[in-house]
């Protein structure tokens, strides 16, 4: 199968439609960012990388940051996590307070903003914030095997400005005790790590580990254990796109994390991990134009989670 020529193809066919969707506009350094960049990146098993377009330009990854916390919460935390986390679809926006409020402290799943500020906090344990962001992005450059990982400080500085909702999620989340650690040590983690900036490329590298049982088979290093890496794909293709998850199910048929910054990353079980950037959403904060890309790419290759048998590169 040319993977480069279908990653190329599938970038030439949607490339009149850049500029489609809306941007993020709640949190204001989003809302600079040029709406008609479009990039495309697959990592296989084999080392290469098939990109196309604004595939090696860096971006604000946000909520995609969440599948990496979750992975580094659980290798501390261990199935204890979910004593303090669900893993069930929301069903509601993903800064629902009424949720939270209604099912006492308990977010439904890692993914929606509570459940990601819960596994932030397992993820800082008993060290400083500090430490915990080093210990983050020295992963991440080690996954993507990139030193150039590293974190947008206006964005994180524009979302800390006006994350008065999370704020208010984390300080209900202390309420119930929910919070090992202080709420604004661990809201100065999270924001940070959802100003993570990436490119496609950078993106689809670290997340290896993912379609591979939690082991980057390119470089070996591993990420975490197969069975958590099998349950982290289970909470994408459940969770990763919030109440929109179904619709990227059924429209993709891979397991999926999306980020307001445009930024969709997927995970193919035993082929590739793909990552797409687009910065204007659907009205459930997904790229537009990214989730186009992947189900064009499902189509083009034949994968999916769903199929008898996936077939063979």
């Amino acid at each position: 199968m040319d993977l480069q020529r279908i990653v190329d193809e599938t970038w030439e066919a949607l490339a009149d439609q850049r500029g489609s969707g809306t941007p993020a506009r709640y949190i204001p350094a989003l809302e600079l960012v040029d709406p008609r960049q479009f990039g495309i990146a697959m990592a296989t098993r084999d080392g290469p990388v098939y990109c196309a377009g604004d595939a090696d330009v860096p971006f604000s990854i946000q909520s995609v940051s969440k599948v990496f916390a979750l992975a580094l919460a659980l290798e501390r935390e261990g199935p204890a996590l979910w004593d303090v986390v669900g893993r069930e679809p929301s069903g509601n926006p993903f800064n629902s307070i009424l949720q939270l409020e209604r099912e006492k402290g308990v977010p439904r799943n890692p993914f929606i903003n509570a459940g990601a500020i819960v596994t932030t906090d397992r993820f800082i344990g008993d060290r400083s914030p500090e430490v915990a962001i080093d210990d983050l992005l020295a992963r991440l450059r080690l996954m993507a095997r990139d030193e150039g990982v590293t974190i947008d400080t206006e964005v994180a500085r524009s979302e800390s400005q006006t994350g008065s909702r999370n704020r208010s999620l984390a300080y209900f989340l202390a309420d119930f005790g929910r919070l090992l650690n202080p709420v604004e040590d661990v809201l100065s983690v999270y924001f940070r790590q959802c100003s993570l900036a990436m490119s496609c490329r950078q993106l689809a590298e670290s997340a290896l580990f993912l379609p591979f049982d939690g082991t980057d088979p390119v470089s070996g290093v591993t990420m975490c254990s197969p069975s958590r890496a099998r349950r982290i794909n289970a909470l994408m293709l459940l969770c990763g796109h919030y109440d929109n998850s179904g619709q990227f199910a059924f429209e993709v048929g891979f397991p999926g994390k999306s980020g307001v910054g445009g930024g969709i990353l997927a995970s193919v079980p035993g082929r590739a991990s793909i990552a797409v950037w687009s910065p204007g959403l659907n009205r459930a904060g997904t790229s537009l134009l990214g989730a186009k890309a992947l189900s064009d790419i499902a189509l083009r290759t034949g994968w999916s989670v769903f199929s008898g048998k996936l077939p063979e590169i």
